[in-house]
């Protein structure tokens, strides 16, 4: 994915304009105010821009500032060129290669993928497409496929952790998009930040994270089954960001279980195997910037996450039942969190389309006794007498509408033609997408707590 690719340097206006410290004005003329201001000027710009790139105080300043004015600087190794400091952003990649990630696009509600392969064959209901027509085309374009006279088509779009966690192979229950989005903005997650995440399940938060911690952050991901921790890392290193993540084969609750402890009749390649722990995480005391547990008893990895977590880190655990986050904000509380909250986050989609409407009639309606104008098909009923005939009351009423009737049709009151318009409207989906999990937040204060497998 673009997000795990090395940075590019590339020209700015600061590389471009030359700007270095320069050397001290001489010959200057004393009634020359416009000279001596623009020395002023440069001195301080020298002192402005040693003291961010070497300090404040540095000896290439104070250097300077002794010299006399027919004298220049000599010291070449403590000048700062801008051109060393360029702007660093991720290369364009555009255009499909061999062996890329490729999302592709079936219908509203199916997405897949596929690694760009010469001489493989993408089939689907639309039809037969063929990888080398993937590659060498840009993401976002529309193929078509060698069967079915090209009427199938489908869309190759660019790899994101949210379209990736809508097409993958699903090992576990994933944390969706409306999910992730929160979890990475409430934790705070920043670049080059070390996280830790229990479990791994499909990659699909991982893939979140990572994004969010790189350039050079670390995300170190605990699964206590082995099966789906080699499958993830496998998938992280064909995806381009294993180098941002270390996958561990551990039960952060410390609870070994016999599937945990098996190799379930895998064979692992030298040099690619992982070794089973047990027992919270084991990357050192106060390590961790932010931890996020996806776990079904998180409120055991509470002090393992205690010993870990830096103070006034962020700690977030995703539980399904509200019995599951209760145990937890208890023992959150129990080892010094603080700033503890609970939300639940629902997503609702709308669809947007023109649509054609009849104008609202601005004209007066007629009066009519025996009908409802404003609701259509509905008629008042003449009042019947006692002896279940018509009596006085309703022969009146009947007069009375044939007289409106006659009225109406003298009258020349011109009514408005029924017009449509087409307009830009929204309705939402008769579903919504339900309950995920509660999602738990928490602050870790500012006292350490032991490695509670040593107690």
């Amino acid at each position: 994915m673009d997000f795990a690719k090395k940075l590019t340097d590339y020209e700015n206006v600061t590389t471009k304009s030359g700007v270095r410290i320069l050397e001290t004005k001489k010959d200057v003329d004393e009634n020359d105010e416009k000279a001596k201001l623009e020395n002023l000027l440069l001195e301080q710009a020298n002192k402005a821009a040693s003291d961010l790139f070497l300090g404040s105080g540095s000896r290439l300043f104070s250097t300077i500032k002794t010299l006399s004015e027919d004298s220049v600087v000599r010291d070449k190794d403590h000048l700062i060129d801008a051109k060393l400091y360029p702007t660093k952003l991720l290369p364009p990649s555009s255009i499909i290669e061999a062996g890329s990630l490729v999302v592709i696009f079936e219908s509203f509600d199916s997405l897949n993928f596929v690694y760009a392969t010469p001489g493989e064959v993408f089939h689907n209901k639309n039809g037969h497409f063929h990888h080398d027509d993937f590659i060498g085309k840009p993401y976002g374009c529309k193929i078509r496929s060698r069967n079915n006279r090209g009427f199938g088509f489908l869309y190759l779009l660019r790899p994101t952790p949210e379209l990736w966690a809508r097409s993958l192979n699903h090992r576990t229950q994933i944390v969706h998009e409306l999910d992730s989005a929160i979890v990475i903005f409430n934790l705070n997650i920043r670049p080059n930040m070390v996280v830790c995440e229990s479990g791994t399940g499909s990659g699909a938060m991982s893939h979140c994270i990572m994004r969010a911690i790189a350039p050079h952050g670390k995300l170190h991901t605990y699964e206590f089954n082995q099966m789906r921790a080699h499958t993830a890392k496998e998938e992280f290193k064909r995806n381009g960001v294993d180098h941002l993540v270390d996958v561990h084969w551990r039960d952060v609750c410390g609870k070994p279980s016999a599937e945990s402890t098996s190799n379930d009749g895998r064979e692992t390649k030298e040099g690619e195997s992982l070794t089973f722990g047990s027992g919270g995480f084991d990357i050192g005391p106060a390590a961790a910037d932010a931890i996020f547990l996806d776990l079904p008893e998180p409120w055991l990895a509470i002090p393992h996450a205690a010993h870990t977590i830096k103070p006034n880190g962020g700690l977030c655990s995703y539980s399904p039942c509200m019995e599951q986050t209760q145990r937890t904000c208890q023992a959150m509380r129990d080892y010094g969190f603080h700033s503890l909250k609970t939300i639940e986050v629902r997503l609702r989609e709308h669809y947007v389309d023109e649509v054609e409407l009849e104008k609202v009639p601005t004209f007066k309606l007629p009066r009519d006794m025996n009908v409802n104008n404003y609701v259509p098909g509905q008629s008042v009923s003449p009042v019947p007498s006692n002896n279940g005939e018509s009596g006085p009351e309703a022969k009146d009423m009947e007069v009375d509408t044939n007289k409106k009737e006659e009225e109406t049709k003298d009258s020349k009151e011109v009514k408005e033609p029924v017009s449509k318009k087409r307009m830009l409207g929204c309705r939402p989906f008769s579903n919504m997408r339900g309950h995920t999990a509660f999602l738990t937040f928490a602050k870790a204060g500012n006292k350490s707590y032991p490695d509670p497998l040593k107690e």
